[in-house]
């Protein structure tokens, strides 16, 4: 016997509810390319990990084609710190070192990207593994940062300035889910690589796949026009009133914003940046009439 049958009929309702009113998304979003950059507290809770491997199963078997990029950030600084290599930051820049360039390597395509690609291919074998350094899929450029009116050297920082979809085609050509470590091999100087920002990446990955939507996964419930005052939380608004509002946000969410605001400039349908910290949030963003957090359309 079925779950569906051992319910009452008032409960069998209220699913089959659920499931019509994803119909529409289902047949927005089939055939597909959605970018996710994962990261926040859904990478480092073992629950919201098992929960987002799912979603991300889901989204395959129902012929959405899904594409991961993610970061590390507490993953990196406890590498760091077991080696007792300082870390260090500068205007949310981690200020990377030739020896913490080896050590985010090693945490990214070694450690983070096997794990994920494991777990989700424990609901059906279509995940592989992928570096920004594989095959040309990014080309980076080093990069500084101002604080204060001055200029700082980060090290081994820089931008995506380069973006081969190919590789990421290929894959999904092939039925796999594609997930992409935020690494980059610096243009400049052949043999090195470069930590890049994993929210920036997402959004370059997205604009060169020509993807429908972009996916934030972030630690706060959306975008507050008026932090933090928890009414102020804004669901939907256009690129344009997003880049004025920009200037005025917290440093951790410009990074997040930007993304989205970079995606949708360069042709992505749409972006929203979500609650990681919600279970099964990518589903409820993709396949509901409300989603949750800010989504960002052009405008």
């Amino acid at each position: 016997m079925t779950d569906l049958q051992q319910t009452t009929p008032e409960e069998a309702a209220v699913k089959a509810g659920v499931l019509i009113e994803s119909l529409p998304w289902l047949q927005r979003f089939r055939d597909q390319i959605v970018v996710i950059k994962y990261g926040g507290n859904a990478m480092v809770s073992e629950e919201l990990q098992d929960a987002f491997a799912q979603d991300i199963a889901y989204l395959r078997f129902v012929g959405v084609k899904p594409v991961v990029v993610h970061g590390g950030g507490p993953q990196i600084s406890q590498m760091l710190d077991r080696l007792s290599i300082p870390s260090e930051f500068k205007g949310g820049y981690r200020v990377t070192s030739t020896e913490a360039i080896s050590v985010v390597r090693m945490v990214l395509t070694g450690q983070i990207n096997p794990q994920l690609v494991a777990r989700i291919n424990a609901f059906g074998p279509f995940a592989t593994g992928l570096s920004g350094e594989d095959a040309g899929l990014f080309g980076g450029r080093r990069r500084g940062v101002i604080v204060d009116g001055a200029e700082h050297d980060l090290g081994y920082v820089g931008d995506v300035v380069e973006v081969d979809p190919q590789p990421v085609l290929d894959q999904l050509a092939a039925g796999r889910i594609p997930v992409v470590s935020s690494i980059a091999p610096d243009l400049d100087n052949p043999g090195h690589s470069l930590n890049v920002n994993a929210d920036a990446a997402a959004a370059a990955l997205a604009i060169a796949l020509q993807a429908t939507k972009l996916v934030v996964l972030t630690d706060v419930p959306g975008l507050y026009a008026d932090w933090p005052n928890r009414d102020s939380l804004v669901s939907h608004l256009t690129a344009t009133q997003l880049r004025e509002m920009v200037p005025t946000l917290e440093s951790g969410m410009i990074p997040k914003m930007q993304a989205c605001l970079d995606a949708v400039d360069g042709g992505v349908d749409t972006a929203a940046i979500i609650d990681g910290r919600q279970p099964h949030s990518v589903l409820v963003e993709i396949f509901t009439e409300h989603g949750i957090g800010t989504e960002v359309v052009a405008g």
